[in-house]
């Protein structure tokens, strides 16, 4: 099952917040970017974010679920009514995250 564009709306929404949000669509569902890092995505119109440190600490009850089967798995978002938290996750969850490694030619 694909995401709605709708759940992408609603979730971009939540997060704006945050300037440095941006998404790109890939097989029916949504890869999220924050700080030019892939934080997570929308899957079957749920939005999950990877397993980092900070995610884990400010989710410490967080459920884990595969995004697409083959997966690792990843942190669910319950909490989407709160502007200032997922502010605060995904930011984090960013800074978590090693820089891009440019590719030698």
């Amino acid at each position: 099952m694909a995401s709605s564009k709708e759940y992408l709306d609603f979730v971009l929404e939540q997060l704006s917040l945050s300037d440095s949000i941006s998404f790109r669509a890939m097989m029916g569902e949504y890869i999220i970017y924050c700080k030019g890092k892939v934080i997570g995505g929308i899957y079957d119109d749920r939005f999950l974010i990877k397993d980092v440190k900070s995610a884990k600490e400010l989710m410490p009850d967080a459920v884990y679920e595969l995004p697409y089967e083959g997966a690792k798995e990843m942190l669910l978002v319950d909490n989407l009514d709160n502007r200032e938290f997922l502010k605060k996750l995904i930011e984090s969850a960013a800074d978590d995250l090693p820089d891009k490694i440019k590719k030698k030619k």
